[in-house]
């Protein structure tokens, strides 16, 4: 119980330093209406892998997104694939194989994976149930 407070205390404090970081000045007007998402499958978006839900896409904080992912049992979203943004991957329910420059690992609930821009990087469904995680991204917006 520990360790799931530690792991849950620096995933928060993670998830708020990326989005305390300004970009540049923002003039929404936020409230409790707009700062609140609450998961609903009617607004998830299919996958060919299973699903994604957003809660917080790229409009909302200037390219700094928050996404679950679920996939299928022995199932994966893409191959390994680059792009130049970083991404911080954490596991919430299922076993997962990370893939990162030819090599991979499984890992169960709880664990991160972090994958520098420009490495070659997946992550796919190691197990007999759902693959749940959160991936942090941090898009780079065209002005």
């Amino acid at each position: 119980m520990i360790k799931f407070k530690i792991i849950t205390l620096l995933l928060l404090t993670f998830i708020l330093t990326v989005v305390s970081q300004s970009k540049e000045p923002d003039n929404t007007k936020w409230t409790i209406k707009n700062c609140v998402n609450q998961f609903s499958m009617d607004k998830a978006v299919p996958t060919k892998a299973g699903y994604q839900y957003w809660f917080a896409d790229k409009d909302f904080l200037n390219g700094r997104t928050l996404k679950l992912s679920v996939i299928k049992p022995h199932d994966s979203t893409h191959p390994p694939h680059r792009h130049a943004e970083d991404e911080f991957f954490f596991v919430l329910e299922g076993k997962a194989k990370f893939h990162l420059n030819g090599d991979s690992v499984i890992a169960e609930p709880y664990a991160s994976f972090y994958c520098p821009s420009m490495s070659a990087h997946s992550i796919s469904n190691a197990g007999d149930t759902e693959l749940k995680y959160l991936v942090i991204k941090d898009y780079k917006m065209e002005k």
